[in-house]
């Protein structure tokens, strides 16, 4: 992809406006973790259940009345699907959407109720991304990428800033540091550049955690050969793109993992304090925090960045 221009912090300011005048805030929480409180930012009680319809919104927004026409093309096991799905619809313009055939199956018809056409692939064997570019340049489509896109970083990263703007008007001080799920990065990336005081930990599942691999190597470090299986679909990424690497290698972001057990009890713990539903990918930075891996302090934000579960497997998870 080639990339027109970097994200920076004004972008992330104009997406949070732009999404204020057409959402209102998703809600904090601040709940004691080992005696300290800790504030939570519920992204998966937006509309579509997660975060990602910020940065949907923000890319499709951008584009001018010819691209509206001509419709946009995105590659998604789900939640990024219903946000560029949402926001297209919202917008009148055409989605298509590469979906792997095994993506969650309450993800997949929430895309197909909100109008996008779903292409299906094999995420073992073929490219999401190859396929999603060839759709694009056949149809003379945008191509809107889930994390390797400036207006993509953008949008997400105004959680973090709407996050950070609840916590001061609560009386809680700014954040001090941020705990951010991380796929692809773009969310982690986008509240690198929204909470520029605050020290940025990314969190990925174990086996799949490239963004922390990069960080320590100062290079990119892709997803190694037969990953493990994670109940993780958000998360599955295998490798993380130079923009968002280098946004969080500048920022001297540090990333850890999380088993899949770790995550399983970060659900359970959410429904019983928070009484909110999150899904595995969502849950890792509580995860984190839970487990020790990123330290508990006075400050800290995390983000629970998504809500859409199999019910079976949640149910599963929760008795775990």
């Amino acid at each position: 992809m080639t990339i027109l221009r970097q994200p920076t912090g004004a972008g992330v300011r104009d997406a949070a406006a732009k999404l204020a005048a057409i959402l209102p805030p998703t809600p904090i929480f601040t709940v004691e973790i080992n005696g300290v409180p800790v504030t939570f930012k519920a992204e998966c009680l937006q509309p579509i259940g997660s975060f990602k319809l910020r940065g949907a919104w923000h890319r499709l927004t951008a584009l001018d009345e010819v691209a509206r026409r001509r419709g946009v093309v995105a590659f998604s096991s789900g939640n990024h699907a219903q946000g560029v799905a949402w926001a297209a619809r919202r917008l009148g313009i055409a989605a298509t959407i590469v979906m792997p055939t095994d993506a969650p199956r309450v993800k997949r018809e929430a895309t197909l109720a909100l109008g996008a056409e779903v292409v299906d692939y094999d995420r073992a064997t073929e490219s999401r991304e190859l396929i999603a570019g060839r759709l694009a340049e056949a149809r003379g489509s945008t191509l809107v990428p889930s994390f390797d896109d400036p207006w993509v970083i953008e949008g997400q990263g105004s959680a973090a800033l709407e996050a950070g703007q609840q916590m001061v008007a609560a009386g809680l001080g700014a954040p001090i540091q941020v705990v951010v799920p991380c796929g692809g990065g773009g969310l982690a990336a986008g509240s690198a550049l929204a909470l520029r005081d605050a020290a940025i930990w990314v969190v990925e599942p174990a086996g799949w955690d490239d963004m922390r691999r990069s960080l320590e190597a100062s290079w990119i470090e892709p997803v190694g050969p037969n990953p493990p299986p994670t109940a993780c679909d958000s998360l599955q990424t295998t490798r993380v793109s130079p923009l968002t690497f280098d946004v969080l290698s500048r920022r001297d972001a540090t990333g850890v993992a999380v088993s899949e057990d770790e995550i399983a009890a970060a659900q359970g713990w959410a429904a019983e304090r928070l009484r909110l539903v999150i899904e595995p990918g969502g849950a890792v930075a509580l995860a984190a925090l839970l487990t020790g891996r990123v330290p508990v302090k006075p400050g800290t934000l995390a983000i629970l960045s998504g809500g859409n579960v199999d019910l079976a497997a949640y149910a599963r998870a929760i008795r775990r």
